[in-house]
């Protein structure tokens, strides 16, 4: 079976390109097409597979200011030749799930989320950008989201990586989609001794205005309390300078050094709404709790309680007054890091493997037998009868019968939302 993998871009290790990362362990033989390619700043995982880039990657300066020629991502993906391909998956969170897709072959579209800076986050961008970028801002974002809208009919299944990207595709693309968290790497975290633990909090990951870094830092400085920074962004520089006695920005941090500090932090500070996050969930299986923004994808993986406290809005006196309730709070970091494990890699795999395989079995019965063959070279074909009991009872396929033919009469590639579980 020929593999496509489109991604945005290639510049670095975020956790989109930990999907990818995971894809690539499921789908070894996977072509990968993106519009900018860095080989460097990528896992060696990654780099193990042949690579084609849109022609964007030529343009002058592309690795550093390949946001700059978004306006032309939709014609590159569009150039891309996916002829002869039979499951092509798309990471959308830049453009990507806009290519053709050959006639006949599976398109799977893992969505971080829509665009956030076209639609849910497009007064935020443009109200924190240059004056020419705020002038050129409406014109060419209209232009992108009916672009973006048309593109997502040329998908077969969403799957959408928390619940709360699930409503933004129903809302942006009228679409439905299934839930499957990203995979964390949980397994790679260790909970601290007790007498390992240090006097700090701590925030990490990228700097930059929607994760409203400034406001946990400007909460420790009126608090007093020590806080330690690790990561880079667009407001690295303003975040030190803000910084009082008690904050220590570190920067940009090798793994190893963020995980000590995940181990020994004594909870972790998540003031920004994000699709899903996965620095929390490390946070967790590091048996540490977590101070989130009641919002977002850390509403799915933060309990209440149990492995963190959340504050309803974003301020400074919020946050101080989470803190102060998390202090009165019991931590039981063996449970948190047990929390946290359900979040691991283990359920990607399984999850995204049982959606694919089912898709591709629904769409292969209208296939040629030797079509068939090539999809399940090592398997029962699926027109076998036993094939098509166990598509029956699988809860991630909603089919009907045929009893004439035993054959599937309907073709429910977009099924509603739903958590698989």
């Amino acid at each position: 079976m020929k593999v496509a993998i489109i991604h945005y871009w290639l510049v670095g290790m975020r956790g989109g390109e930990r999907v990818i990362e995971a894809l690539c362990e499921m789908y070894p033989q996977a072509d990968i097409f993106t519009h900018v390619y860095v080989p460097e700043m990528v896992s060696e995982r990654i780099r193990r597979h042949r690579i084609i880039p849109t022609f964007i990657n030529s343009l002058p300066r592309a690795a550093k200011m390949y946001k700059t020629y978004l306006p032309l991502m939709p014609l590159a993906l569009e150039q891309l030749d996916l002829r002869g391909y039979d499951l092509v998956i798309s990471s959308e969170s830049g453009p990507a799930k806009g290519i053709i897709p050959p006639p006949d072959a599976l398109h799977v579209c893992y969505c971080h989320t829509p665009m956030r800076y076209i639609w849910n986050m497009y007064h935020d961008y443009r109200n924190s950008a240059g004056r020419l970028t705020q002038l050129m801002m409406p014109p060419l974002s209209h232009y992108l989201r009916m672009w973006d809208v048309m593109s997502a009919t040329r998908v077969d299944s969403f799957v959408a990586n928390s619940t709360t990207v699930a409503r933004r595709i129903q809302r942006y693309y009228g679409a439905d989609s299934v839930v499957i968290h990203p995979p964390v790497d949980t397994a790679a975290f260790s909970v601290a001794a007790p007498s390992e633990l240090g006097d700090f909090y701590l925030m990490a990951g990228e700097l930059v205005s929607y994760k409203r870094p400034d406001l946990a830092v400007r909460a420790f400085n009126d608090m007093k309390l020590k806080l330690v920074v690790i990561g880079g962004g667009e407001m690295l520089d303003e975040i030190r300078r803000i910084a009082g006695p008690t904050v220590t920005v570190m920067g940009p941090q090798p793994f190893e050094v963020l995980k000590q500090h995940y181990a020994r932090c004594r909870a972790l500070i998540f003031p920004g709404e994000e699709d899903f996050g996965m620095v929390p969930v490390e946070a967790m299986a590091s048996g540490r709790p977590v101070i989130a923004f009641d919002r977002g994808g850390a509403t799915e993986t933060v309990a209440e309680g149990i492995s963190g406290v959340f504050f309803a809005e974003q301020s400074v006196e919020a946050i101080s007054s989470a803190i102060k309730r998390l202090a009165n709070q019991e931590i039981d970091p063996a449970k948190i890091a047990a929390h946290a494990g359900q979040f691991g890699r283990a359920q990607f795999f399984e999850k995204m493997r049982a959606h694919i395989d089912g898709l591709l079995a629904q769409s292969s019965l209208r296939r040629p037998a030797s079509d068939q063959q090539r999809l399940f070279p090592n398997e029962a074909q699926p027109n076998h009868p036993d094939a098509i009991e166990a598509l029956k009872a699988s809860p991630q396929t909603d089919i009907a019968i045929d009893p004439v033919g035993d054959r599937f009469t309907h073709d429910p590639l977009r099924r509603p939302s739903v958590l698989l579980s």
